[in-house]
């Protein structure tokens, strides 16, 4: 299993549209508003075979209001 962050930056006043669009396909396990460059950061866990430029690509970058990305790829979760 891989898990990644995306953070999201979302065209002016879309950033509740892009989060509801992301809730309703399921896909990530948490999903965040923020402040700073990115209004939204999301966390995703994908099987071992799975393209994660290819998932980012297709799943969100594809949402209507988006506006950028940056994928944070995780090695190692410390307990």
């Amino acid at each position: 299993m891989k898990t990644f962050f995306v953070q999201i930056k979302c065209e002016i006043g879309k950033t509740y549209a892009v989060s509801d669009a992301l809730v309703a396909m399921e896909i990530a396990s948490e999903i965040y508003s923020t402040a700073g460059r990115f209004d939204i950061m999301a966390k995703f866990h994908v099987d071992n075979g799975v393209d994660i430029g290819l998932f980012v690509n297709e799943f969100l970058l594809r949402l209507d209001g988006v506006k950028d990305s940056e994928t944070i790829i995780a090695f190692k979760a410390f307990h």
